[in-house]
């Protein structure tokens, strides 16, 4: 039985529109980033196949290469689908470089007459973005077990008989027989037909997967600055804390106060304070390491639990935020605040959390009272000592 590959391609067609609108309103309830780029590479595919309809028509000249380009775009857009469920973004740039190649390879091979224009490129792109999509949903965590594998083998076998298309099409060509009854449009728009079906219902199991731990994200972290709400920052430093007393590790503890901050609110408005907030929050970020804890511990109050870290080590750390936070372009007319620090640390950890962030707070009100936009290092008797200085 030979396969209509005009049949075949209007099939995959209504079933590309069918999952379209489907995943369309599952990405308007979910806002899933996965759902959102699903749904592009679903209407690439939809309207470069649609192209191909037109093969054999006046319209050919720009029919087919502009399926092409649509196709090998709808395979980056899995590609970059499966990139979000890792927290990673394709660039721009990345998205474009395979369509555009794909555009100039069949530009030139005279699409008007010769349906496989740049079929040798086009091929290769389809191998290389099923391929790298394969990979990120291999390495991705998910919390459905083994749906991602399952998607990653799939999307891999997909990849594989697109390079042995690209294969046959290089050593044969497309007029082969081998290549029409096994990689000609037919057979493989029923083979991706198959696949798409097969994968989407998975889709929708990675899409929750990836609602679910937005929604877990912003319970755990502060709305304006990205950085750990108090409560997760002391259920995750006490786990911490935990763990390095049983291996007589040690850690520092720096609290952290923006000096005058209500100044900034008054005279120029809670955007400017807002912008404030977040510029210390990203200089503390690009200060501190991976396994570093930082969290927004109330206000215009910040914490920061480093694992390892000596007073010293704390110290310049503090002095890193600091030096970050004065180099941060400033709106025209505003003013970023000075920051006043109070650090402690304990070798080993023989404290428990909540000593440590008194010593730190009772080094903090030095820091103001010495006069602000300084750090002030103590350990638990010199926070005694200062805590007793201010009750008298």
């Amino acid at each position: 039985m030979v396969l209509d590959a005009f049949s075949v391609r209007v099939a995959l067609g209504v079933v590309t529109l069918t999952l379209f609108v489907l995943f369309c309103t599952s990405y308007r309830r979910t806002r899933s980033p996965y759902a959102g780029w699903w749904s592009v590479a679903l209407l690439q595919f939809m309207m470069g196949n649609s192209a191909f309809l037109l093969n054999g028509t006046p319209f050919q000249l720009w029919a087919n290469p502009t399926g092409n380009v649509l196709v090998v775009a709808g395979a980056f857009s899995v590609w970059a689908g499966a990139r979000t469920l890792r927290d990673m973004k394709a660039a721009p740039w990345q998205l474009a470089v395979a369509p555009v190649i794909t555009a100039g390879a069949s530009v030139l091979e005279n699409p008007a007459s010769n349906v496989w224009s740049g079929g040798f490129v086009y091929l290769a792109m389809m191998t290389l973005g099923i391929a790298l999509a394969a990979r990120d949903l291999w390495f991705i965590k998910a919390t459905h077990a083994q749906v991602h594998k399952a998607l990653s083998v799939a999307a891999g076998l997909l990849a594989v008989y697109y390079l042995g298309r690209w294969v046959v099409y290089a050593v044969e060509g497309p007029g082969s027989a081998t290549f029409r009854t096994y990689f000609g449009p037919a057979p493989s728009g029923l083979v991706s037909l198959v696949l798409l079906v097969t994968v989407s219902f998975s889709m929708t199991a990675l899409s929750s997967d990836q609602l679910i731990k937005g929604l877990r994200e912003r319970a755990t972290r502060d709305h304006l600055t990205g950085l750990l709400n108090r409560g997760t920052f002391l259920d995750l430093a006490t786990t911490e804390l935990n763990r390095l007393r049983s291996t007589d590790s040690g850690a520092a503890v720096v609290l952290a106060d923006l000096d005058h901050f209500k100044t900034v609110n008054d005279e120029h408005g809670h955007r400017a304070g807002d912008s404030a907030l977040k510029a210390f929050a990203e200089a503390c970020t690009a200060s501190v390491r991976s396994t570093d804890l930082i969290g927004r511990y109330g206000g215009e109050e910040f914490i920061l639990f480093l694992p390892g870290a000596t007073q010293e080590r704390a110290e310049s750390i503090a002095t890193e935020i600091s030096r970050r936070m004065a180099s941060t372009d400033v709106p025209e007319g505003v003013f970023f605040p000075t920051i006043s620090y109070g650090v402690t640390s304990s070798f080993p950890a023989d404290q428990d959390l909540h000593s440590m962030i008194e010593a730190a707070d009772a080094a903090l009100y030095s820091a103001k009272s010495q006069g602000r936009n300084r750090i002030v290092g103590t350990d638990r008797l010199g926070a005694a000592i200062i805590a007793d200085g201010a009750r008298s």
